[in-house]
């Protein structure tokens, strides 16, 4: 009988971690609390649950240290890159996907698996080793407790997510369907005068947050960075940002002063995400203040946006490179609550987690991947000591400073992912021998 490992969570890097130690013949246990429960982020009863379309970012291998990470993990095996091709819809340089779809694929290949168990239970405390706690940014009650408990206390921080509407109340009178110059029609773009920039701002800026009372500023995630809380900046921050206008011009060649950019949600196309404008408004005031927009001034919402409290452990302080438990290596975490951001790093940290811990219970040696992969920064960055730890992001400034004398960016970026894939490359022949 093959060792058996409870894998707790069933979230991208619970997914991932399950199917790659059962895809190594390895008897797994797969915990999660739905379809009898849901956290404030999920509604559907599938797995990989995804909140947003785009959570998946940039596919631009050598030019995007997430589009890089995504290639790593597709030489590795990935499970989410593979739903990923399965779901994709247009959306220029991006990895968007249906998320649906994507979700329904991850949970056929996990439920159909022979060496997995899917079990609907909560789970009150981390489980005797072997195992894999995957539970996400979210995890709260007893198991939170334990976890804080055994890791040295957890951290926390906020971060937002886009309201969606339905794509046959979109004025298209008051918009236009086109990518960045001219590259593609994957985007539904709203623009605005000045004037009615000036009005929308106006709106955002004085509207009623859904929370009552405050939190630190230094707890927000600058990834997802709310929208009101950005226009705080300043009246222009958002136009050089996510409103801003630059390659797009109207039928004359002339250019508009902000435009708000709308991205497919589904394959169908039957709704829109509001991009960049991940938000913490009262839902009331998110259809005063986005209904300003003029090609939204009828718009149906289909979802507000929601700011989640996220809860990451002080990993330098607990875990080893290999996502282990420093006091129990053959007990391991994986996803975001291990300090990585983002629904692509997290799954890629699953992936390694299993990937250790498998060869830990086969009595092999534990392989990290190399230090200049963005596998393995990141492996690396969740361990290393810091006194000011922080959730981080896939990034070329954690792949060496080998290239920094290369001047021309796009050049330097290449150069450092065309190493890193020769690398990673070499890393997966390593862990066959």
């Amino acid at each position: 009988m093959p060792q058996t490992v409870k894998v707790i969570g069933a979230g991208l890097a619970g997914c991932e971690a399950a199917f790659r130690l059962a895809e190594d013949g390895l008897a797994v246990e797969l915990y999660d609390i739905k379809p009898k429960a849901f956290t404030p982020a999920h509604s559907n009863t599938d797995f990989a649950e995804l909140v947003c379309s785009n959570s998946l970012k940039s596919n631009d291998v050598y030019g995007n240290a997430c589009g890089l990470l995504k290639e790593e993990m597709r030489i590795l095996g990935s499970l989410t890159m593979a739903a990923a091709e399965e779901a994709a819809v247009p959306a220029g340089g991006a990895l968007a996907v249906d998320r649906q779809k994507f979700a329904a694929f991850v949970t056929e290949r996990i439920k159909s698996h022979k060496n997995i168990s899917v079990v609907c239970a909560e789970v009150g405390s981390i489980p005797p080793a072997p195992c894999i706690i995957a539970t996400g940014p979210l995890t709260c009650g007893a198991l939170a407790a334990d976890i804080e408990k055994k890791s040295g206390g957890g951290l926390h921080f906020y971060d937002a997510s886009a309201p969606i509407v339905s794509a046959d109340s979109i004025d298209m009178s008051r918009a236009f369907v086109g990518g960045r110059y001219g590259r593609g029609d994957d985007y539904v773009n709203c623009p605005m005068t000045k004037e009615e920039y000036a009005a929308f701002y106006s709106a955002l800026v004085s509207a009623e947050l859904a929370r009552l009372h405050s939190f630190d500023k230094r707890e927000i995630f600058e990834g997802c960075m709310p929208l009101e809380v950005m226009a705080a900046r300043g009246e222009d921050t958002l136009r050089f940002g996510p409103f801003k206008p630059v390659g797009l011009k109207d039928g004359e060649g002339r250019g508009y002063y902000a435009v708000l950019q709308l991205r497919k949600e589904n394959m169908e196309g039957s709704a829109y995400n509001l991009v960049g404008c991940q938000t913490n408004l009262r839902f009331g005031e998110q259809k005063r203040v986005f209904s300003l927009v003029p090609a939204l001034r009828n718009a149906e919402f289909l979802r507000y946006g929601v700011m989640h409290r996220n809860t990451y452990i002080n990993s330098p302080r607990c875990l080893n490179a290999d996502f282990s438990l420093r006091e129990e290596p053959r007990i391991c975490f994986a996803g975001q609550i291990t300090g990585v951001e983002g629904y692509v790093e997290s799954a890629a940290s699953g992936i390694l987690a299993a990937i250790h811990l498998s060869r830990r219970l086969r009595g092999e040696d534990v392989l990290l991947p190399p230090e200049h992969t963005v596998c393995g920064a990141l492996s690396r960055y969740i361990a290393a000591e810091n006194k000011n730890f922080q959730p981080m992001n896939a990034n070329f400034g954690l792949l060496g400073g080998e290239f920094l004398r290369i001047r021309d960016k796009k050049e330097r970026y290449r150069r450092l992912a065309e190493r890193a894939l020769k690398y990673i490359r070499e890393y997966k022949i390593s862990l066959c021998r």
